[in-house]
């Protein structure tokens, strides 16, 4: 059985960030000359990785994703894939990217172990692609969406964070993609955090405005409840559609009371809660020798300290870490 947070939340999910390198610039998430990275010294080995996981697993997180940064610069990564997918009572491996390099590793990942990918992914077009990422090329993460699809990395979920008058032009394009391609597209509001490069109040959209502008435009959302998936998304299917639409919003309609899920960061600190400051180090203790019960006595005064729910409503974001340390 999971343990429960101070408000009666199980807590099933882990979520770990193996690097905090990126291989684009998005708009969003940092700004154009990057960020400051982490010394590879304080960056979890894989074997301290994997101790962390084996402790949340006795605790009952049945549930891990890997994060960035984005993993798939970090070497050898499905070495860490097959680690994980051996840990008994490990029931789900799943891993967020931006596709640029999972053309290359699709097949290795699911040979690994790894059971499903979420691609981000926030415009079709490619000059527009070209401007939001600053780095990428728009054909490569569809090569690398194709490539998961046929490696049986499903379901392949797209994420794109929706932003006024930059790609907000594109919800109908995305939506129209479900209906024949089986992409399950995943619309997610802006969220401010501080060091990016984004004017937040102008570019954020609340999910019941996606929502609306796509059924005007393309008729009733259907309610769909047989997605595979942990997080917090409601999720939707245009009539006849092979693929799903869900709508993201935790601006507008946090989900704070259902949250069921932890953060491990690239230097090895527990994160309660995305939206907030508070970090407990296993770092230091891991590499101190810490038994594996020590560690289960660390998560658990991580799971005892999450908080009900994140300050944006009331202009409280997180200050200390841009959101590419933290993993999303």
């Amino acid at each position: 059985m999971p343990y429960e947070d101070g408000f009666c939340r199980p807590i099933t999910y882990l979520r770990i960030s193996v690097t905090d390198r990126c291989n684009l610039r998005c708009t969003y998430c940092m700004p154009p000359e990057g960020v400051v990275h982490i010394p590879h010294e304080r960056i979890l080995r894989y074997e301290e990785i994997v101790r962390v996981a084996e402790a949340a697993v006795d605790l009952g997180m049945t549930k891990v994703r890997l994060t960035g940064g984005e993993p798939l610069v970090r070497a050898d990564l499905p070495v860490l894939v097959r680690m994980l997918a051996r840990l008994p009572g490990l029931e789900d491996l799943s891993m967020t990217t931006n596709g640029i390099l999972l053309a290359r590793y699709a097949e290795a990942l699911r040979e690994a172990g790894l059971h499903r990918v979420n691609v981000s992914l926030d415009t079709l077009d490619p000059a527009k692609y070209r401007r939001i990422t600053r780095l990428g090329d728009l054909d490569e993460v569809l090569a690398g969406i194709q490539a998961a699809q046929r490696a049986g990395l499903a379901p392949v979920k797209v994420n794109a964070v929706i932003l006024r008058g930059v790609n907000d032009d594109e919800l109908l394009s995305f939506a129209q993609r479900t209906l024949h391609d089986e992409w399950n597209v995943r619309f997610i509001e802006v969220m401010p955090f501080e060091g990016d490069a984004l004017d937040w109040e102008r570019a954020y959209m609340p999910a019941a405005e996606m929502k609306a502008r796509i059924e005007a435009a393309l008729g009733p959302l259907l309610p769909e409840r047989g997605v595979h998936g942990n997080g917090p998304a409601r999720y939707y299917r245009l009539p006849g559609a092979r693929g799903t639409l869900g709508f993201i919003s935790p601006v507008s309609e946090h989900f704070c009371a259902q949250c069921n899920r932890m953060r491990l960061t690239a230097d090895g600190h527990l994160r309660p809660c995305l939206l907030s400051d508070l970090e407990l180090d296993l770092r230091t203790p891991l590499r101190q020798g810490a038994t594996r019960a020590e560690l289960r006595d660390l998560l658990l005064e991580a799971i005892r300290c999450k908080p009900k729910e994140h300050g944006l409503a009331a202009a409280c974001t997180p200050q200390h870490r841009p959101m590419s340390q933290i993993g999303g």
